[in-house]
């Protein structure tokens, strides 16, 4: 089982190479295995937000019970609303890109 710094570094190193744009263009002719990357990064930002909801449940639940910290639910309801927030942002950039494609000239 990776640990977590293993897991946070590794993630670092994916997005910097989705950051710097020289990393795309010396692919080359593997385009098709990027467009398999975009959507695995998609697929693991939805289950971000999907564990972020449930760990901030997880936590209301707890709350509710006596068993949780006030701190500990506003962070985790924080956590969620951010990824939220992060994901409604993805999906407004490719609506974007993707309306910038239909106005192209064909």
């Amino acid at each position: 089982m990776p640990t977590p710094a293993a897991t946070a570094a590794q993630a670092y190193a994916s997005l910097a190479r989705l950051a710097d744009p020289g990393a795309g263009l010396a692919k080359g002719a593997d385009a098709e295995s990027s467009g398999q990357h975009f959507g695995v990064l998609l697929k693991d930002a939805l289950g971000a937000v999907t564990a972020a909801g449930r760990k901030s449940d997880a936590q209301a639940h707890a709350m509710a019970a006596g068993k949780a910290n006030i701190v500990d639910v506003v962070t985790a309801v924080s956590e969620t609303e951010v990824a939220v927030e992060t994901l409604v942002s993805i999906r407004d950039r490719v609506i974007q890109a993707y309306e910038e494609i239909m106005k192209m000239p064909i």
